[in-house]
């Protein structure tokens, strides 16, 4: 900007000229610079001063309006954090697949003390040992008449338990609300859901994480905000859950039995119905792990994920369903099963001597070793090994539990005649019972992989076809026939068409070799058999049950029984109705014996070795 001058040239000059002052001319100039300047700085001034008084009035509004807040709300005593960070306690609930509530939050509170704080330190702890006996008292009474500042005393309290703290009267006593993870129906799927326990801690939040379970293996993901709170939906039936728990429990007691698993899974999804280990135990009060011991003697090992078990002869169906599907077998061909049979310096025996030769049907149904063994012997270990690698045998289950990588099933490092043998009757190889599910589910599936999982509704790619349907019918019917005819007569439910296999094993000693009276029964079934829906899989550890005048382990005698009491409780819970007799005779057809033509070269003898 540029300033007027003060003495403007033209003007001077004229002055001159007309005889007036010049200096009047810069009187004048200076005066109304003067003026100008004033004025400008006035409006400045009054510019700031309508700001401040702008400021006042949005500072002391804001001060009244909180100072109305603070008077209209009710008081309330203000807490001392522990730590400043925020903790995420919120986890999505668990449901089953009719979203019936399995886990879910529940809000406590937990107890802390400012021990510096406090009034009277001995009644505070006779008043408390009083609420909670199992406190160390002397290690209480340390705490709070020492030099602590803060002290965790129990991180979660019932409501009666708070009010009790409260009726102490110490005012260094505190609360601080928390969510916990509540289990409403107690032990039932305590494997399968596994528990949950407080990570970060404050006195007014703590994280929930899971430690076992799907409560483990779905972390992140019931953890996870974005997931707006929605549940996560299980497989599982919970009347079917808890009626197997019932029945098993039942079982396990007549039996005699250590321990027992049950899983019954659906056979087109793979989605487990029911999954049952016992003993079990609470989640709301989960134990500690054993630290020393058989890992199996804790209520909290899964005998159906975790459990590795040779199973028997509930795997003679593998070689003879994979030998009819390569054609070198049909259900007549029959076989040399003279007992015993030699394998280098080991002898094979059968339970009882069934004569020089049986068809491959009764080899099945009278669940012979040799006849296995001789059928093995045709497909040779490489081909039999692949098939057991198709069927899932060979790696962890895919199920979706923090425990499944545990169950790695133990398979022979080598593969010799003899342990091709043995494999083929379920010795020398050891799995879990819900492998075996998984494997009978694949040959109910007309021979197409069946994954095992814990998620309802959850899309998955089609299996592997590991074995024709043509085959895997064959193999079905030939499990009818040991129901109605053979080794698991006890297990046959009328109307429900069971088809399955028994299998007894001895129990291998920790030191090499086997126990001569502790077995592992099992059995395996699918039903019903003309329309295979549910595989149910019944493991009894070490049973014993009185029959005449001695004792019985036989699977027939233990769990056979046991699986035909949890179809009746199971099939109705589950939407599965007994089928009519008027239905029965030609269903039943379906599964006569496969006659082939009387032709020499269409039977097929297997030699002595």
């Amino acid at each position: 900007m540029i300033r007027p001058p003060l003495r403007p040239l033209a003007r001077i000059l004229r002055a001159r000229e007309t005889g007036q002052n010049p200096d009047a001319i810069e009187a004048e100039n200076r005066a109304r610079r003067h003026a100008e300047i004033q004025d400008k700085a006035r409006r400045r001034a009054e510019s700031r001063l309508i700001l401040m008084a702008a400021a006042f009035a949005c500072a002391f509004g804001t001060v009244g309006v909180r100072m109305g807040t603070l008077a209209a709300s009710e008081p309330s005593e203000p807490q001392a954090q522990v730590m400043g960070a925020r903790i995420m306690s919120q986890r999505a609930d668990i449901t089953d697949r009719a979203g019936r509530v399995l886990a879910t939050n529940l809000l406590t509170y937990s107890l802390y003390a400012h021990p510096h704080q406090m009034i009277d330190p001995e009644r505070a702890v006779t008043g408390l040992m009083r609420i909670f006996p199992d406190l160390d008292e002397a290690r209480l009474r340390a705490d709070l008449t020492g030099n602590r500042k803060f002290l965790w005393i129990k991180k979660k309290i019932s409501p009666e338990q708070m009010q009790a703290v409260h009726d102490i009267g110490e005012p260094a006593l505190l609360f601080g609300p928390r969510e916990m993870r509540l289990y409403p129906n107690g032990r039932i799927a305590s494997h399968i859901l596994g528990g949950a326990a407080f990570g970060q801690e404050g006195v007014s939040s703590a994280e929930v994480l899971g430690v076992a379970g799907v409560e483990k293996a779905f972390d992140g993901w019931l953890r996870d905000p974005s997931n707006e709170g929605a549940p996560l939906a299980l497989s599982i039936d919970l009347t079917a859950q808890s009626a197997m728990e019932e029945v098993l429990a039942s079982g396990m007691s007549v039996m005699n039995a250590k321990g027992a698993a049950g899983i019954l899974m659906e056979v087109k999804t793979g989605e487990i119905v029911a999954m049952a280990s016992l003993p079990d135990f609470d989640p709301n009060d989960r134990p500690r792990p054993l630290l020393k011991g058989d890992p199996s003697d804790s209520p909290l090992f899964n005998r159906a994920v975790q459990g590795q078990y040779e199973l028997g002869s509930t795997f003679k169906i593998f070689p003879v369903a994979q030998a009819m599907d390569l054609g070198l077998v049909n259900p007549n061909t029959m076989i040399n099963s003279t007992t015993p049979m030699r394998i280098g310096k080991f002898r094979i025996r059968d339970f009882s001597d069934y004569g020089r030769q049986l068809s491959v049907t009764d080899v099945i149904v009278k669940s012979s070793n040799v006849g296995t063994v001789r059928i093995a012997q045709l497909l040779g270990a490489e081909r039999q090994k692949d098939f057991l690698v198709k069927l899932g045998l060979f790696e962890p289950t895919p199920v979706e539990m923090v425990e499944a990588p545990t169950g790695k099933p133990l398979v022979p490092t080598r593969w010799p005649a003899v342990t091709s043998a043995t494999v083929s009757f379920g010795h020398g190889i050891a799995a879990s019972p819900l492998h075996l599910a998984a494997a009978y589910a694949t040959i109910a599936n007309d021979g197409r992989k069946v994954t095992p999982t814990l998620v309802h509704r959850r899309s998955r790619p089609q299996g592997e076809q590991v074995l024709s349907p043509q085959a895997a019918d064959l193999a079905i019917s030939m499990l009818r026939q040991v129901v109605t005819r053979g080794t698991a007569r006890s297990s046959e439910v009328p109307g429900y068409e069971i088809a399955g296999k028994t299998g007894t094993a001895d129990k291998p000693r920790p030191g090499g070799g086997y126990y001569e009276d502790k077995v592992v029964s099992t059995f395996a079934s699918v039903f019903p058999a003309s329309d295979p829906e549910y595989v149910l899989i019944v493991t009894l550890d070490e049973p014993s049950v009185r029959r005449g005048a001695g004792q019985s382990r036989t699977a027939g005698a233990t769990a056979a029984p046991v699986a035909a009491e949890l179809v009746r409780r199971l099939a109705p819970l589950v939407g599965l109705g007994p089928i009519s007799d008027e239905k029965l005779p030609n269903i039943a057809a379906r599964f006569e014996p496969h006659v082939e033509p009387a032709a020499p070269p269409a039977v097929k003898v297997v030699a002595n070795n």
